[in-house]
């Protein structure tokens, strides 16, 4: 299988993203490598010839973060297309972010992240997350309490 390139690709590549709840956190990961090094997301990764969309988003959550996820609704369409200071398209990416929710295991880093964590929604300011991510999650967010209304969360 002739792996795609990340960096000053082809194509587009598409890429997937999980927002877990639990109670009032949400579950994040710091980006081991570029684009975004050093920065907290989504967990996720990419689309793998073969595989649906939902496979290889629960996939890249367990290859990340150790957890068991059904993923459920897609919450929204991401697209990163970042630009080289020559003008050159050096990543892009469009991004398929969907509600998920924990099956099994605990969080445990791995893979290209650098950490793993449940961090309360109230405190994703003091993280450096995207303000489109945050927009993401608050989206979620409403789509979660939606599913959940009159049971605990």
């Amino acid at each position: 299988m002739q792996l795609m390139r990340r960096r000053y690709p082809e194509a587009p590549l598409v890429g997937l993203g999980a927002i877990l709840f639990r109670q009032d956190e949400v579950l994040l990961v710091k980006r081991g490598k570029d684009p975004g090094s050093g920065i907290w997301t989504l967990p996720g990764g990419l689309l793998e010839v073969g595989e649906t969309v939902r496979e290889g988003t629960a996939r890249e959550v367990m290859e990340e973060c150790g957890l068991d996820v059904e993923v459920l609704d897609l919450v929204e369409t991401v697209e990163r297309i970042l630009i080289d200071r020559a003008g050159q398209v050096e990543y892009h990416y469009v991004i398929l972010d969907f509600l998920a929710r924990w099956k099994a295991g605990e969080v445990v880093p791995a893979s290209d992240v650098t950490d793993a964590r449940w961090v309360q929604e109230s405190a994703l300011g003091n993280y450096r997350v995207s303000l489109e991510t945050q927009r993401v999650i608050s989206k979620a967010r409403e789509m979660w309490n939606g599913r959940h209304e009159g049971s605990p969360s």
